[in-house]
């Protein structure tokens, strides 16, 4: 009996200094009843007293594993709450904490719990998701999976690890079958990541009028409604997400977009932007084919994997992607406009040349969104599409999605500054010549009375054909024009010259620009 009475003085005497509550006092007794190895009666007065202490403990670990509900009126428990983090946030704040704070583990861990917290808390949290879809979680509970003591044959470990495993398989059941997580990551691929390519096409030739007006004159709720139409008289149509696609427009370049995303693992400033001469020219005739933007209406819970802060980084593959398009059309037309030159010689002509250049800068561009989509985009959607499929938790499926995610716009260049900006400079040089090209030929009239009408002598079709070929022959000798072309195919060659010892060099750091590299030498 002494040594069994001194054993309880000096643990109410380490108790009374340490002036222990909650978990330090389980910790205490777990600590002494290890010291007393040696002592069997002693050791197994001072477990009885652990598992008497334990009881509410446990009690308020079985309703967190089980249930997913904090029931600790002293603060004894190790996860915390924080009432004010709302699930809204995730889709209206970029830096949103939610899943990361709103429980969270505290100081004060049961020694014996150390190595399971964090398993504890997540299984608790996975609860709390199914429970605010209004999903009921029902636990089948039996002897065996009742927690009744902290005992050296760690039955609470199988414990927690069952209901673990229960609450992680539930919750991925739900995503993906009530909520059809696959299907919405493969809608927003379809419009985000343009793989839908009939919708933008329809898109960009019924909106072209307000796309080309400043971001600040433009409707959106004007875009908003083209949009729904382009949706409506697709194939998109019979996809039956369509209906959560939204659209915005941007105030700023996409450039100055990536210098404000300060969690991004990139270097841009705007010190650099400024060096670089890259951004001033856009940012004064910006409009909305450079800013505008689609978005997503992502609904809880699928909001935990397709965050605001995810919806941001699909938005920039959008926007380098959609101006790559724009860009490309713009220089299409450049392209048809000088094929009316066709039935004039024009061998040793501005015209020639001007044709050349408009051929390589549309391979250059062309190149440019092969190496994106095909290179880049497919091949890293392939990847995380099948790594989905054996995904065992969410927390492992918001890995992939966000690894995904990273891994693009590293290789759209996004996350490589220097590069990028002399993309974009090259980009702005093809716009600049496609739009002086449709300014300094006149727009050729095709006898249109020809097709249209078979009435009209033929004399009268002969003087048409006369005066046309003449106006194509004045226009191919237009002194400002061979300067406008010389002037732009010099700029044109140096930046794409420039770009090529650029790309050699990272292409040995990272390994994919070698695709990229092996694209533009062709042109």
């Amino acid at each position: 009996m002494m040594s069994s009475l001194n054993a309880l003085a000096v643990l109410i005497e380490k108790a009374m200094s340490n002036n222990t509550s909650g978990s330090a006092t389980l910790n205490l007794l777990h600590s002494q009843a290890k010291a007393m190895a040696g002592d069997s009666a002693v050791r197994s007065l001072l477990e009885k007293m652990t598992d008497c202490a334990s009881a509410a403990y446990l009690r308020m670990l079985e309703r967190w594993v089980y249930e997913g509900v904090i029931d600790d009126p002293y603060g004894e428990f190790f996860i915390a709450e924080n009432k004010s983090l709302q699930k809204e946030s995730l889709t209206q704040d970029y830096d949103a904490k939610y899943w990361q704070q709103r429980y969270s583990l505290k100081d004060g861990i049961p020694s014996f719990l150390n190595n399971v917290a964090a398993t504890i808390l997540t299984t608790g949290k996975y609860l709390n998701v199914m429970r605010e879809c209004g999903h009921n979680v029902q636990v089948s509970l039996s002897e065996n999976s009742k927690l009744t003591s902290f005992g050296s044959n760690h039955q609470y470990l199988e414990c927690i690890k069952s209901a673990y495993d229960f609450a992680s398989g539930e919750l991925l059941t739900l995503m993906k079958d009530k909520y059809d997580l696959i299907g919405k990551l493969r809608s927003l691929k379809r419009y985000l990541l343009l793989d839908q390519g009939d919708f933008l096409v329809h898109f960009m030739d019924i909106a072209r009028e307000e796309l080309t007006k400043k971001p600040e004159d433009i409707s959106v709720e004007k875009l908003q409604s083209l949009v729904d139409i382009a949706l409506r008289s697709t194939a998109a149509a019979s996809d039956p997400s369509h209906e959560d696609l939204t659209c915005c427009v941007e105030r700023s370049s996409l450039l100055k977009k990536l210098t404000s995303l300060k969690d991004l693992d990139c270097a841009y400033s705007s010190d650099k932007l400024a060096a670089a001469d890259v951004d001033q020219p856009m940012t004064l005739n910006i409009t909305g084919l450079e800013t505008f933007c689609l978005g997503y209406k992502i609904p809880w819970p699928l909001s935990l994997v397709i965050s605001r802060k995810a919806l941001t980084k699909y938005q920039l593959i959008f926007r380098l992607l959609f101006h790559c398009k724009h860009v490309s059309r713009q220089l299409c037309q450049a392209w048809q406009i000088q094929q009316g030159f066709r039935s004039v010689k024009i061998l040793g002509t501005p015209i020639l040349r001007s044709s050349i250049l408009c051929r390589s800068m549309l391979k250059f561009v062309n190149s440019l969104l092969h190496y994106l989509t095909f290179e880049v985009l497919e091949p890293n959607w392939h990847s995380m599409h099948g790594r989905l499929q054996t995904a065992r938790s969410i927390d492992e499926v918001i890995q992939i999605h966000d690894f995904f995610l990273q891994k693009c716009l590293k290789e759209c260049l996004l996350l490589l500054p220097e590069l990028l900006m002399k993309v974009e400079k090259l980009k702005a040089l093809c716009l600049q010549y496609a739009t002086s090209i449709q300014l300094l030929i006149p727009s050729i009239e095709v006898a249109a009375a020809e097709s249209k009408s078979k009435s009209g002598s033929s004399r009268a079709r002969a003087k048409r054909s006369q005066d046309r070929d003449e106006q194509l022959k004045l226009a191919s000798e237009n002194v400002v024009m061979s300067q406008s072309i010389l002037k732009f195919e010099s700029e044109f060659n140096a930046e794409l010259q420039s770009l090529v010892p650029t790309l050699s060099k990272s292409s040995q750091a990272e390994p994919y620009l070698t695709h990229l590299a092996q694209c533009i030498l062709g042109v």
